[in-house]
C-alpha cells in the first residue's frame, strides 16, 4: 500500500462587474530630504534647491482615469500655473526655490467625482550671507572714529529660517559675553537679520568679523559664512562721474560714460544699470567705463553708476543720454478761425500749423519758405515758433488779409540746433482751388454682403485740396478694428480687410482728420458690412456602432447661418446621394434613417446643409465594428514569477459598450516583444456574452525576463474584427512598496528595495547556489532557491567568522503605505498577510525574527513570528497576520548560532491584504519543529507499510 501527501489548490475564477471611480494617491520618489505623512489634511515633501522632484500618480479606477497635475502658484516651467501636465510622473530637475508650492493630482474616468490630491513642496535653500556696516543715524562721518557707534547687519536668504552667529576672529560673540557688544534682531525681520552693535568703538573692534548663516544641516544644507574686516579707515563709498548730464548725441556716434572712485575702505565695486534695468545689448563695460557703440534711438535714457562695499548706503550717480532724433510732421489748415468758416476766402484771415516731434524738444527750430524762398515775420505773415494752447512742436504761419498774391506753396522746415540730424519739411498748397473735404459712399458699397474668409474693400470717396486722411472706426459697438486698434488710417479712403469673419459685420464709420487737411469739423460717412457663412452644424463627427439587422437613426442640426434663409440638404453615402430636399427651417435639423444595417450600409454618411455661403458638414461614421476592450490597470502586483528566467502577466480587461453591436464570440490576442516585428496570435473563446464592466481575464506566460512585450486585444464578432486595444508590459521587479501587494525574489540586485540596517552587527548576504562556495561548511545552507533552481537567488547569512553567536542581522522592507483595496469597505485597522520561506538547515542554527514597524512608532520589542534551531534541509513557508494602523515597514533578523554550520536563508517574500488563511503553526525556538514530527511520523508510517523487499 502507498500513502501520499496531496497539496490540492482550488481556484475559483469567477467573472466580476467591475467599474470603479477612480480614486487617487501621491507618492514620492527623487531626492527628498523629508515627506511629512498627513498631518492636519496636508503632505509636505522637503527637498533641496538643485535636486530631482519626482511625484507620482498612483490611480485606481476603472476605465483607466485620466491624470492631470496642476499648481496653485510657482512654476514648474516658467508658465506652469497656465498649464498642465497630463501624466502620471510629475519630473522637475534641478528645482528651483520659486518652484516650490502645492502640487495637485486630479484623476477622472466619467464615474462619479474626480479624485484630487495635493502635496506641498517646500524647497530648501541656503545663500552665501551678506555683512552691511551702517554708523547711527546722525553720527556719520567720512570715516569710523572712536566714540562711534556701528552695526554690522548680517542677511542670507534661506528656506528654512536661518539661525546667525558671531565671531570676532576665533572669539564666539553672544549677548552679555562683552559690555561693548550687543546682539539682536530688528522686529521687522522676521528672523531673517542678525544685527551686531558695537558701542562706542574700542581699538580691539578693529578686528574681522565672521557671520555663519546656519539651518542646522537641514537637507544636507552646509552653513556659510563671511568676513567682514573693521578698520579705522572703513568708509562707505563715493564716487564721480566725468560726463556732463544729460548727453546729447547724434544717431551713431560712440558714447563713453567715465565713473571713478573717489574714496570707500574696502574699495567699492562699480557697476552701471540703466533705467530699463537691463543694458544695451552691444554695451562694453569696463572697470568704470560704459562704451554704447553706434548708439540708436532705442539705446537713450538714465544709465547709473554705482558704487558698493557694503559699507553704509551705495553711492549712485546718473546722467541721461539723449539721442537726436526728428519725427512724424503734420500740418493743418485753419480757414478763417474767427468767422467759423471752412472755406478759404479773399480779405479773410489763414492759419497753417505744422507739428514735428523732436527729440531734444528744446533745440527744435522752425522757418518758413515761400515758394522756396525764405520767409520772414511781418505784420500780415505772422509766425508763430511755440503756441501755447496746442502740442508742443509746433509753429503757426498766419496770413492776415489773404491776397490774391498770396497764393503758393508754404514749406514748413524743422531742423535741430545740434546738427547732425537732416531738416524735415512739409510743403502746404494754398490756391484758389483749395477747397474743404467731402466725404461720400461710392454707389453700391453699403451695404456690402461678403462671403467667410474673403478679402473685402470698404470704401469713401473723399474730395477736396488738400486730401486729408481718413480714419476708419467701428460705428456699432465698442469693438477693435481687424489690426486691434480702435482708429485705422487710410490716405486713400479704403479698408482693405483680409479674410474676413463673421464677428466683423456691423457699421464702420469713415471721417476727415485735422491732419494734413482742413482743420474744420470732421466730415464723416458711413458704410455696412454683412459677412456671410455656411451654416454652423452639429454633430460635426460622430461615430454610430450598431448590430447588423438594427435601426440606425442620424440627425444634423443647425445653429446658426447668415443668411439664416436655408436653401437645402442632402444625405449622401460616400459620394453617393442618399437623399435631398428643402430644408425645414421651422425644425432646424434633417434625419435619415437606415431601417436594418447591413455591412453593405457600414461607412461614411454626409449631411450637406447649403446656404448661398456654403455648406455646413455633419459626418457620421456607421460601423457594426465592436468597440475597444479596455484594459484594467488596478491589478496589483500582475508579475509572478513561476521560474527564474520568466514570468506571466494576467491580463485583464472589460468591453467598452459590448451591447451596442452583436455579440463578441472571441477576442484575438497578439503580443510581440518590444523591438521585433513578429506578432504571436491566439483566440481567446467568449462563450457568453460579456456584460457591460465584466472583468476578463487571460493569463500570459512565458515571458522572458526582463523583456517587454507589446500586447494588441482585438474582439471580434460574427462580422469581423472590432477596434483593437494597445498596452505595453514592461517586467519590473516587484519593487513598488506602495502597491497593495507586494512580492520579493531576490532575482535583482536592486533586492526590491529593502536596506541592511546600519545598526546591526553584519548583513544579509545575496546568493543563488550556484555561485556559493559551501566546501567549509558543507552541512549547511540550501542547494537552491525556493523554486529548486540553483541559479535563482536568495538572502543568507553567511555564519562564518569573525561572526560570533548572538550576532545580528537584520533586512528592513521599504515602507508600505496602509491602503485598502476596497474603498467603501475600509477595516479598521487593515489586515495584510506577510509570508515568506526560510531554510534553517545545521547544527548550530540561531534564531530568525520577524518584526513589525510602523511609522511613529518604535518597534515592538516581540517578534511577530520567531523561530529557532535546525528545521532540515527543506524550504518551509512561514505565514503571520498583521494589523497596522499606519506606514510600517517589516524587519527580518537573523541571528548567529553557536557555530559555523548555521546559515539561515529567506526567499520569496509576500505582502497581501487581508488576513492570511491556514497560516502554517509558528512553534518558537523549539527543534525540530512539531511540523516536522509529523512529517517524520508520516515518512515513518508509509515505510512501515512498503512490503518487504525479497
Amino acid at each position: 500500500m502507498l500513502f501520499f501527501c496531496v497539496c490540492v489548490s482550488v481556484v475559483a475564477n469567477a467573472a466580476l462587474s467591475f467599474t470603479a471611480p477612480p480614486t487617487v494617491r501621491i507618492i514620492h520618489s527623487g531626492n527628498a530630504c523629508n515627506v511629512e505623512e498627513e498631518r492636519h489634511t496636508e503632505r509636505v515633501y522637503t527637498i533641496r534647491e538643485g535636486e530631482t522632484l519626482e511625484l507620482t500618480c498612483l490611480v485606481t479606477g476603472h476605465p483607466r482615469p485620466q491624470i492631470r497635475w496642476t499648481k496653485t502658484a510657482g512654476s514648474v516651467s516658467d508658465r506652469f500655473q497656465d498649464s498642465s501636465v497630463f501624466n502620471e510622473t510629475l519630473h522637475i530637475q534641478k528645482i528651483q526655490r520659486t518652484q516650490g508650492g502645492r502640487y495637485y493630482c486630479k484623476a477622472e474616468n466619467g464615474l462619479g467625482s474626480p479624485a484630487i490630491k495635493s502635496i506641498r513642496v517646500d524647497v530648501y535653500y541656503l545663500d552665501d550671507p551678506v555683512v552691511t556696516v551702517h554708523q547711527s543715524i546722525g553720527e556719520a562721518k567720512e570715516q569710523f572714529y572712536y566714540e562711534r557707534t556701528v552695526f554690522l547687519r548680517c542677511v542670507a536668504n534661506s528656506n528654512p529660517p536661518v539661525r546667525y552667529s558671531w565671531h570676532r576672529g576665533r572669539e564666539v560673540l553672544t549677548q552679555g559675553s562683552d559690555k561693548g557688544v550687543e546682539i539682536y534682531e530688528p522686529f521687522f525681520t522676521q528672523g531673517e537679520t542678525k544685527i551686531l552693535k558695537l558701542k562706542n568703538l574700542r581699538p580691539q573692534d578693529y578686528a574681522n568679523y565672521s557671520c555663519i548663516a546656519s539651518v542646522r544641516n537641514v537637507c544636507g544644507i552646509p552653513d556659510r559664512s563671511v568676513v567682514f574686516r573693521l578698520t579705522n579707515k572703513t568708509a562707505s563709498p563715493s564716487i564721480k562721474l566725468l560726463v556732463e548730464d544729460p548727453i546729447v548725441v547724434n544717431p551713431g556716434q560712440t558714447v563713453s560714460l567715465v565713473c571713478i572712485n573717489t574714496g570707500g575702505e574696502p574699495p567699492p565695486v562699480l557697476t552701471w544699470v540703466s533705467a530699463n534695468d537691463s543694458l544695451p545689448q552691444r554695451s562694453v563695460v569696463n572697470g568704470g567705463t560704459l562704451t554704447l557703440p553706434s548708439i540708436t534711438s532705442d539705446e537713450a535714457g538714465i544709465y547709473s553708476c554705482v558704487a558698493s562695499n557694503n559699507v553704509g548706503n551705495p553711492a549712485k550717480k546718473s546722467t541721461t543720454i539723449v539721442v537726436r532724433a526728428l519725427n512724424r510732421g503734420r500740418f493743418w489748415i485753419t480757414p478763417d478761425p474767427y468767422h467759423n468758416d471752412d472755406n478759404i476766402q479773399i480779405g479773410r484771415e489763414v492759419k497753417i500749423s505744422c507739428q514735428v516731434e523732436a527729440t531734444p524738444p528744446e533745440e527744435l527750430t522752425f522757418s518758413w519758405l515761400k515758394n522756396g524762398r525764405a520767409l520772414r515775420s511781418s505784420e500780415r505773415m505772422v509766425i508763430t515758433q511755440t503756441d501755447p494752447d496746442i502740442s508742443p512742436g509746433t509753429t503757426n504761419l498766419d496770413i492776415i488779409d489773404l491776397k490774391f498774391t498770396d497764393f503758393g506753396t508754404y514749406t514748413c522746415v524743422a531742423a535741430l540746433k545740434g546738427g547732425g540730424i537732416p531738416d524735415f519739411s512739409i510743403d502746404v498748397n494754398i490756391s484758389s482751388t483749395t477747397v474743404p473735404p467731402n466725404l461720400t459712399v461710392p454707389r453700391g458699397k453699403s451695404p456690402l454682403v461678403a462671403r467667410e474668409g474673403d478679402t473685402v474693400e470698404l470704401e469713401c470717396l473723399v474730395s477736396g485740396k488738400p486730401k486729408p486722411i481718413i480714419l476708419w472706426s467701428r460705428a456699432d459697438k465698442e469693438a477693435p478694428m481687424p489690426d486691434g486698434s480702435l482708429q485705422m488710417e487710410s490716405l486713400d479712403g479704403v479698408l482693405r480687410i483680409v479674410n474676413v469673419s463673421r464677428d466683423m459685420t456691423g457699421s464702420y464709420r469713415c471721417q476727415t482728420s485735422q491732419y494734413n487737411g482742413f482743420n474744420v469739423k470732421p466730415r464723416e460717412a458711413m458704410v455696412e458690412l454683412i459677412v456671410q457663412y455656411p451654416p454652423t452644424v452639429e454633430p460635426v463627427f460622430m461615430e454610430m456602432r450598431q448590430g447588423l439587422g438594427r435601426p440606425v437613426v442620424m440627425t444634423c442640426r443647425v445653429l446658426r447661418a447668415h443668411p439664416s434663409r436655408v436653401l437645402r440638404f442632402e444625405w449622401l453615402l460616400s459620394n453617393r446621394l442618399l437623399h435631398a430636399g428643402a430644408f425645414d427651417a421651422q425644425k432646424d435639423e434633417t434625419e435619415y434613417t437606415i431601417r436594418s444595417l447591413n455591412k453593405e450600409g457600414w461607412g461614411e454618411y454626409t449631411c450637406n446643409i447649403i446656404n448661398e455661403a456654403g455648406a455646413g458638414k455633419c459626418t457620421f461614421q456607421v460601423t457594426g465594428k465592436a468597440y475597444p476592450p479596455e484594459f484594467y490597470y488596478d491589478t496589483y502586483s500582475p508579475l509572478w514569477q513561476n521560474r527564474p528566467r520568466v514570468y506571466g502577466f494576467k491580463l485583464q480587461w472589460t468591453q467598452m459598450n459590448p451591447s451596442a453591436v452583436d455579440r463578441i464570440i472571441a477576442y484575438r490576442l497578439g503580443i510581440r516583444q518590444m523591438g521585433q516585428q513578429r506578432w504571436w496570435e491566439t483566440e481567446i473563446p467568449v462563450n457568453a456574452t460579456p456584460n457591460k464592466g465584466e472583468l476578463m481575464t487571460h493569463n500570459l506566460t512565458e515571458l522572458i525576463k526582463p523583456e517587454s512585450y507589446e500586447v494588441r486585444l482585438t474582439p471580434i464578432t460574427r462580422f469581423g474584427e472590432g477596434d483593437s486595444a494597445i498596452r505595453i508590459i514592461t517586467y519590473s521587479p516587484p519593487i513598488n512598496p506602495h502597491l497593495r501587494e507586494f512580492h520579493c525574489s531576490f532575482e535583482e540586485e536592486a533586492i526590491c528595495m529593502f536596506t541592511q540596517d546600519k545598526n546591526d552587527d553584519f548583513d544579509w548576504t545575496q546568493h543563488s547556489a550556484a555561485t556559493r562556495d559551501t566546501k567549509y561548511t558543507p552541512n549547511t545552507g540550501p542547494s537552491a532557491d525556493r523554486t529548486g533552481s540553483k541559479q535563482g537567488f536568495y538572502m543568507y547569512i553567511e555564519t562564518s567568522r569573525p561572526r560570533k553567536e548572538g550576532d545580528q542581522a537584520r533586512l528592513i522592507s521599504p515602507f508600505f503605505n496602509v491602503a485598502p483595496k476596497n474603498p467603501y469597505g475600509i477595516t479598521n485597522p487593515p489586515a495584510y498577510c506577510f509570508s515568506f520561506f526560510y531554510h534553517m538547515y545545521g547544527k548550530h542554527i540561531g534564531t530568525l525574527n520577524a518584526f513589525l514597524k510602523q511609522k511613529g512608532l518604535t518597534a515592538s520589542e516581540a517578534p511577530v513570528w520567531s523561530l529557532s534551531g535546525n528545521q532540515g534541509d527543506r524550504w518551509r513557508q512561514a505565514k503571520v497576520s498583521i494589523h497596522p494602523t499606519s506606514s510600517f515597514q517589516v524587519i527580518l533578523e537573523g541571528i548567529r548560532g553557536p557555530g559555523i554550520e548555521g546559515d539561515i536563508a529567506i526567499d520569496d517574500v509576500t505582502l497581501e491584504e487581508g488576513g492570511c488563511r491556514d497560516p502554517p503553526p509558528n512553534i518558537s525556538a523549539k527543534a525540530p519543529s512539531l511540523s516536522a514530527h509529523i512529517w517524520l511520523l508520516c515518512v515513518a508510517l508509509a515505510l512501515s507499510l512498503l512490503p518487504a523487499q525479497r
